[in-house]
């Protein structure tokens, strides 16, 4: 019988046996990306658009996203939806900076219908001004509710301090729902979509007829040349405030921009952040919420971009104990500078990661997205492997190292809303 008064062994996880989809090239430098390796009748396709919110106007790029099964000459938005649900099809779209992105899950056996209603829908959209009049109304009614959010205020200040007078920095107001023109959200749509396919990722077991069929039929949206977005950044830390009076917390945004996974230092930074915040026991856990009480949680996280990225620590605090907050984030990141990191946390942390990059990679799915996470910088399925590499042999005075380089308190922003 198992002893369960004693503990499993552990094991150290030197490499992952990461799968490589497919990568094929239709019209010059737009890419179909295949992984046939599903072992039930599930199946995902994704179609990657060119029609983020940094191409243009932010608000037409989001309305847009929103309206792409809004209608036809010939279909509703309601019968739209109803066939969809009649197929069996769950979809997703998703707007970014640099992307939209519209994602069909559904039994590999449907897919092919999907895909062909899907091409009868975008092709035939009109974008009906009821339509239009009714998602501007419901949007701006969110943006107000959401401007009495003091996390959405600091972070909407957040973005427009580290990416100042770039396309980045381009936020909606107020006032843009009241100009907005339909003919606008149509002229973007026929640009950005119907001309602005350059990616397709394909998941489940499908046979090559179904793969050249897709290529067959969606190629041609793939007409215009990529639209390259800003790659120098003139980031200049700064210190704002919001004030509101009537708001019970202040929302804290401190943070800077600094670099994507392209970048020599991104392993040691990650298992740095790591240490820092990015996980529940983090240092910024124990000290602001478990022992300070000053928040309910506090995290730090990268986020990244074609060309940039930023760093940011973030949580909500009493208004009371704003300043208070801050200087327990400041001497924690002093600390990493001053102090080595002992064996011990590093060894927590390094099982943590090790755990995290095994329950990432978890099936075909999983899989897949860990491809275009590494595709988009032009790197190899071999980082993940690299990053374990780098967890095992990195050592306290690399850390400590890369903390002085890269978290000195007066290159970093502070922003704060309440």
């Amino acid at each position: 019988m198992m002893n369960r008064s004693i503990a499993p062994e552990l094991h150290t996880i030197e490499k992952i046996d990461f799968q490589t989809p497919e990568k094929l090239i239709f019209a010059k430098d737009k890419t179909l990306i295949v992984n046939r390796k599903v072992q039930n009748e599930t199946a995902r396709v994704d179609f990657y658009f060119d029609a983020g919110s940094a191409k243009g106007a932010p608000l037409i790029a989001s309305l847009c996203a929103g309206l792409i099964f809004s209608g036809t000459d010939k279909l509703s938005s309601t019968a739209i939806h109803a066939k969809l649900d009649g197929l069996g099809a769950f979809f997703d779209i998703s707007n970014s900076h640099e992307s939209a992105v519209i994602s069909f899950y559904a039994l590999r056996t449907q897919m092919p219908a999907i895909l062909s209603f899907f091409k009868e829908v975008v092709e035939n959209a009109v974008f009906p001004d009821n339509e239009i009049n009714e998602l501007i109304a419901d949007r701006k009614q969110k943006h107000l509710v959401n401007l009495e959010k003091m996390n959405f205020l600091v972070q909407r200040e957040f973005q427009r301090t580290l990416f100042q007078n770039t396309e980045y920095g381009n936020l909606s107001e107020l006032a843009d729902f009241e100009k907005v023109e339909s003919q606008s959200i149509r002229e973007f749509f026929k640009s950005n979509y119907l001309n602005g396919l350059f990616k397709i990722v394909v998941v489940g077991d499908f046979d090559e007829t179904f793969t050249n069929s897709i290529l067959s039929d969606f190629q041609n949206w793939s007409k215009n040349e990529a639209r390259q977005l800003r790659d120098t950044f003139f980031y200049k830390p700064e210190n704002k405030h919001i004030e509101r009076e009537k708001a019970l917390q202040t929302a804290i945004r401190v943070g800077k921009l600094l670099f994507n996974k392209t970048h020599p230092d991104y392993h040691q930074f990650v298992i740095l952040n790591t240490i820092l915040g990015d996980y529940f026991g983090s240092r910024l856990m124990k000290n602001i919420r478990e022992d300070k009480g000053y928040t309910y949680g506090i995290g730090s996280y990268l986020s990244e971009f074609r060309h940039t990225a930023f760093f940011a620590i973030a949580t909500e605090v009493g208004k009371d104990v704003k300043d208070a907050a801050i200087k327990e984030i400041q001497f924690e990141l002093q600390r990493l500078q001053d102090e080595l990191i002992p064996e011990e946390e590093l060894g927590l942390v390094r099982n943590y990661l090790e755990g995290q990059s095994l329950k990432s990679a978890d099936g075909p799915y999983s899989m897949t997205d860990l491809f275009l996470q590494v595709d988009r910088f032009g790197l190899s399925m071999d980082f993940y492997n690299d990053f374990l590499s780098e967890l095992h042999r990195v050592s306290p005075e690399d850390l400590r190292e890369i903390a002085r380089k890269h978290l000195h308190w007066n290159s970093l922003s502070i922003i704060t809303a309440g």
